[in-house]
């Protein structure tokens, strides 16, 4: 488990499943993911199993919540397309429990996984692809630190439209120096 103040991050279990299926047949919560059609528990059995054969260092961690003594699963993250010659991963978070949007769960989250990236696995760069059209979630990266880096003009095309998709990044050494004055 990798604590922080108020959450948990913890692997996620098979008995997690029905719970996705939920956050991810609610359009309101797939609407900034890159899934564009509602799921079955089959559907989603079939990832999880496909996830097991993943490195373990990829592997999706579950967000909880510290609720009177018990911890309340409320969305999940993960380190993925890991280069381990260039020490660079994709990171990727979603909050499902929407009664738990834009209260710092994500930006907690975020920061967790960030020290968990190059601290742990002694990652050098970590990046993100996140839409225009969600600027609660780029408000939350640079919180974070990430930094813009580009822009892939009509990169997705969703609700009948293109829109732009962002790419941000952080560094180790911005990491390290944002960390020494936090």
């Amino acid at each position: 488990m990798i604590y922080g103040k108020r959450i948990r991050l913890r692997g996620v279990e098979r008995d997690d499943l029905p719970r996705f299926v939920a956050w991810f047949n609610d359009p309101e919560v797939r609407e900034n993911l890159l899934m564009q059609t509602p799921l079955t528990q089959a559907i989603e059995e079939n990832w999880f199993e496909g996830m097991l054969k993943r490195p373990p260092e990829e592997h999706p961690l579950m967000i909880e919540v510290s609720d009177s003594g018990d911890w309340l699963p409320v969305g999940d993250c993960s380190l993925f397309d890991i280069h381990w010659s260039i020490r660079s991963a994709e990171v990727g978070i979603f909050i499902g429990e929407k009664s738990f949007w834009n209260q710092g769960i994500g930006t907690e989250a975020m920061l967790l996984l960030l020290r968990h990236g190059f601290e742990t696995l002694n990652l050098n760069r970590i990046y993100l692809r996140v839409f225009e059209t969600n600027p609660r979630a780029v408000r939350c990266y640079e919180k974070v630190g990430l930094s813009h880096e580009g822009r892939d003009r009509q990169g997705m095309y969703k609700d009948g439209k293109y829109i732009d998709v962002l790419r941000m990044s952080i560094l180790r050494g911005e990491w390290v120096e944002q960390t020494a004055r936090d």
